[in-house]
Order: structure tokens, then C-alpha cells, then sequence
């Protein structure tokens, strides 16, 4: 018997939040049932694309989707739904851009055509516009709504579809996150920290809605207060070299390490000891779940949904604050990790839980769709 084939439709499969999501539920799901294939926006290889392939997944690249490229990548869209009909579910994660691509899916004839939103906001920037006309044309092309939160299903989808919004959590493998000792050493010797250093953590790329300036002031604070305290920096992205020099110019170049990807994120939590994310907007962040997955207290910004916080170890506040109260609240946290396995799984953050759940969902529309 042949899998069910669903198509994913993502930018580029890195080691982001909404990717990392995709492959928690993907290496969980019975192959034999089900096959994720994939349609990307990128030219240049996703970090997943080797284990996508391993799995015995497919992956289909389109352009990049730009206002001055909107007619050829619609013709391009057309073209691959007329070329592959065995599609009969797909999975937009694109945000408002998938409007564009569930209009090709519906004009095919896919009957189950997802529409997955994964932010609460998009901030100003010169794309604006566009994105906000992306947005008003997603009208009825999907004919299932997901979101990742409450406010991310409202932002695109509008008040009116709300009780049609399905909020799939950002589920993340809960035993490989929990706390383990033994990893936490590793890091610290691999770092040359002692144990007993506060070490603070943020997992994310370092673009303009990280706020990584911000998080620099932060602990530019609290290194005044404490002054052998580290941070810790994952990730990369086009604002890393203007941190980099930040940090050289407020005299932090000791005390924070820029560690760029790295695949172990689990053992990035165990070895911090307060996960800091005063991001400007998101919607509901896996790396978050990851976090308190670990164990870890997490000081975030309250432009982040209150349905983030699952272990009551999320403390959350408005950007207008000082940095200096910011670091004040994180110097008065506990760095105890916690065990919150339990927690996850009764709220449905574990994967294992919830990809039952969604393998069932596609069968069923898949079913549907073929009958």
C-alpha cells in the first residue's frame, strides 16, 4: 500500500521554529500511512532537506515570491497542480502568501487545502503593502484553517472564521528536551563556563523581530550586576554582524559567545540557565515550548500570546519596560531546571501525543478527497 502523500509548503526547510515543528511531527508519523513532501521557496538547500530525502520525502522548489515576480509564480503554481493531482491535501505554512497557492490548489481541485498561521503580526516594512494584499485575498481559498495560537488564527484569518480555526499546538518531543545533567556538563566544558555561572540563552535568527539590540541592552544590565554572567546567542541571519559589533562596543565581547545553527538545541537548554526572548512579535514559538520542555524559567515579551505559557514558568513583559528592569526581573528568577514532562503531554505539547492526532486528520481528509 502506497502512502498518502501530503504537500507542505514552506519557504526553506531551516532550523526554524515552524520547520522544526513540521519535523518533530514528520519523524513521528507511520511512513507506510503517511509521506510528507515538500514545496519550498528557495533555491539553496534547507538544512532538513538531506533527512526529508532520508525519510523518502519529495521536494519541489519554487522562486522566491516577490510583487515583481507575481505573474510568472502563479503561472508556476497552475503548472504544478495540473502536473501532480496526487495531491489531495496540502499544508500552507506561508502565512498570507498562502492565499496564493491554496487559489492554485482550489482551481485544481484539491478538496483539503490548509491555511496554517504561524504569526500575530508582521511588523512595517517596505513589503507591507504587499503582504497586507496577500492577506485580504486569502478569502475562501483554504477550506481548513490552522493556527498556532488563538491571536495568530485572528490576525490572518479574521474574527469572522474563528470558530473555524483549528489551533494545532507546537508540539516538541518532550523526553529529548528534558533536563539531563550530563548535557548540561558537555555544553559548559565545550564553552569553558563553570556550573556555577549564570549563563542566559536565546535560540533564534537574528533578524529585526528577535529585538536582538534589545536583548544586548538586557544583559549589558545584568552584566553590570553580575559581572562573569554569559550569554548565549543561537542562531544566524543578516543582523548578526551589526550584534557582533554591538557587543564589541559596549565591552561584552567576553561574556557572549554567538554560536551560530547548531542541531542540539536540547542540550543548548540544558547547559543555559534562563531562556530571554523579548521578541517584537510571534506567534506561539516552538522554541519556547522547547524551553520550558527543559525546565527552563522564560522571561519573554508580552507581545507574545498567554497561551505560550504551559508550566507557569513564563513570566512576561512589556517592551516599554527598561533593559534595567528587565535584568532585575532575571536576576530574581530561579535557575532550578524543572521537570514539566507531565505538563506537556496533558496540554498536548508533547509530539508524540499530537501526531496521532494529525496523521488522523489527514487520512481523513485524504479519504474524502479521493472518494
Amino acid at each position: 500500500m502506497k502512502p498518502e502523500r501530503i504537500l507542505q509548503v514552506v519557504t526553506i526547510m531551516n532550523r526554524g521554529g515552524l520547520e522544526t515543528m513540521l519535523m518533530n511531527y514528520y519523524r513521528k508519523l507511520d511512513p507506510n500511512l503517511i509521506q510528507f513532501d515538500f514545496m519550498v521557496h528557495r533555491i539553496e538547500e534547507g538544512h532538513y532537506d538531506k533527512e526529508i530525502t532520508k525519510l523518502g520525502g519529495r521536494i519541489y522548489r519554487m522562486p522566491q515570491i516577490r510583487p515583481g515576480n507575481y505573474r510568472r509564480y502563479f503561472g508556476l503554481l497552475e503548472q504544478f497542480f495540473m502536473e501532480h493531482p496526487e495531491y489531495k491535501v496540502v499544508h500552507s505554512h506561508i502565512n498570507e502568501n498562502s492565499s496564493f497557492v491554496l487559489r492554485a490548489a482550489k482551481k485544481a481541485g484539491v478538496p483539503c487545502r490548509i491555511a496554517h498561521s504561524h504569526l500575530s503580526d508582521l511588523g512595517l516594512d517596505m513589503k507591507l503593502p504587499f503582504r497586507l494584499y496577500a492577506r485580504s485575498t486569502m478569502k475562501d481559498n483554504p477550506s481548513h484553517y490552522f493556527a498556532c495560537s488563538t491571536n495568530a488564527g485572528e490576525w490572518l484569518f479574521g474574527k469572522q472564521k474563528a470558530t473555524q480555526v483549528k489551533v494545532l499546538n507546537n508540539a516538541v518531543n518532550a523526553e529529548e528536551f528534558s533536563f539531563n545533567q550530563d548535557n548540561r556538563e558537555r555544553f559548559r566544558q565545550e564553552l569553558g563556563m563553570r556550573d556555577d555561572q549564570l549563563v542566559i540563552g536565546h535560540i533564534g535568527r537574528f533578524n529585526k523581530q528577535k529585538n536582538h539590540s534589545f536583548l544586548i541592552d538586557i544583559f549589558h544590565n545584568i552584566k553590570g550586576k553580575c559581572p562573569d554572567a554569559m550569554l548565549v546567542l543561537v542562531g544566524d541571519g543578516n543582523l548578526r554582524l551589526s550584534m557582533e559589533k554591538k557587543v564589541k562596543e559596549l565591552g561584552l565581547a567576553s561574556n557572549v559567545r554567538f554560536l551560530g545553527v547548531r542541531s542540539d538545541i536540547s542540550t543548548v537548554m540544558h547547559g543555559i540557565d534562563l531562556f530571554l526572548f523579548p521578541s517584537l512579535f510571534e506567534g506561539l514559538p516552538v522554541v519556547l515550548i522547547e524551553a520550558q520542555a527543559a525546565g527552563l524559567s522564560c522571561i519573554v515579551s508580552d507581545s507574545i500570546t498567554k497561551e505560550s505559557d504551559i508550566t507557569g514558568r513564563v513570566k512576561f513583559i512589556n517592551l516599554k519596560e527598561s533593559a534595567e528592569a528587565w535584568a532585575d526581573q532575571i536576576l530574581s528568577q530561579s535557575y532550578q531546571h524543572a521537570d514539566t514532562k507531565a505538563l506537556l503531554r496533558e496540554s498536548g505539547y508533547d509530539t508524540a501525543t499530537m501526531a496521532k492526532w494529525l496523521s488522523d486528520y489527514y487520512m481523513e481528509n485524504y479519504k474524502t478527497g479521493v472518494r
